[in-house]
């Protein structure tokens, strides 16, 4: 049994007896993780420090850009339309994150410009080092979710870290998200619930002609829908929900 696999061990031990050289030439290490300090005492990460940034960094952009952009706003205006009109699962959940992605953008193309021409451009011409563009392209991103943010909402998780707010430019990003997330869910309940009343008035008129007519067992969801459609479409709806949407943003300054 041994000697029907010993030339199969003789080539295992030739092949490594020959590697072995090749081990030795190596280098005891490769720089790949490394901190490089310049002249004026600038850290800056190596290239395969950075890309292993990029890449971790992208695993978080669906978290980002629900809790970082103008995108929660905007999903839940749209969810409690749909429920306001009551077509279940028209449109689709699909069609709903598609309209609030590419509004998103709309939405926050002036920041990202800014994000652009101030870090991102630099970077690439290697007029600045990465540390300093991620510094520089955090503050465009930064003065937009304090323009959304409530200052009691921001009072409070400061109070909560035990954080004393001087600067609102100063504000860290572990008290500004919170904050601005909850922010922006109280300001879409409020824009869903003047979304719910027209459609509230429909399905209580059309519950009462029921009634009123004996007519218990039919229910009011399936003659009120087409009412509220109807009036959806007549008012143009759509438009005037993309619309306050977009409006209902303030950058740098001033509404979109």
């Amino acid at each position: 049994m041994i000697k029907r696999y010993a030339p199969y061990v003789q080539w295992l031990l030739g092949s490594a007896l020959m590697l072995l050289p090749l081990v030795g030439w190596t280098e005891p290490g490769i720089p790949a993780f490394t901190v490089e300090t310049d002249a004026q005492g600038n850290q800056d990460y190596t290239l395969t420090m950075q890309i292993l940034l990029l890449m971790t960094g992208l695993t978080l952009l669906p978290a980002a850009l629900i809790a970082m952009t103008s995108f929660l706003r905007i999903i839940v205006v749209l969810a409690l339309l749909r429920q306001a009109l009551g077509t279940q699962t028209t449109p689709s959940s699909q069609v709903l994150i598609g309209l609030a992605l590419f509004l998103t953008l709309f939405i926050m193309s002036p920041v990202l410009d800014k994000i652009y021409d101030t870090a991102v451009s630099p970077y690439l011409e290697e007029q600045i080092k990465f540390k300093e563009a991620v510094e520089i392209g955090a503050k465009p991103l930064h003065q937009f979710m304090i323009q959304q943010t409530r200052a009691d909402d921001l009072g409070m998780f400061a109070e909560m870290a035990d954080v004393q707010l001087t600067d609102p430019e100063t504000v860290p990003f572990k008290i500004l998200i919170p904050a601005y997330m909850t922010s922006e869910l109280k300001t879409a309940f409020q824009i869903g619930f003047m979304i719910f009343i027209p459609f509230l008035i429909i399905d209580l008129v059309v519950a009462t002609l029921l009634m009123s007519m004996g007519m218990m067992m039919l229910s009011p969801m399936i003659i009120s829908l087409p009412f509220k459609i109807m009036l959806f479409v007549l008012i143009d709806g759509w438009a005037l929900i993309m619309g306050t949407l977009a409006n209902s943003f303030v950058v740098a300054g001033g509404s979109i």
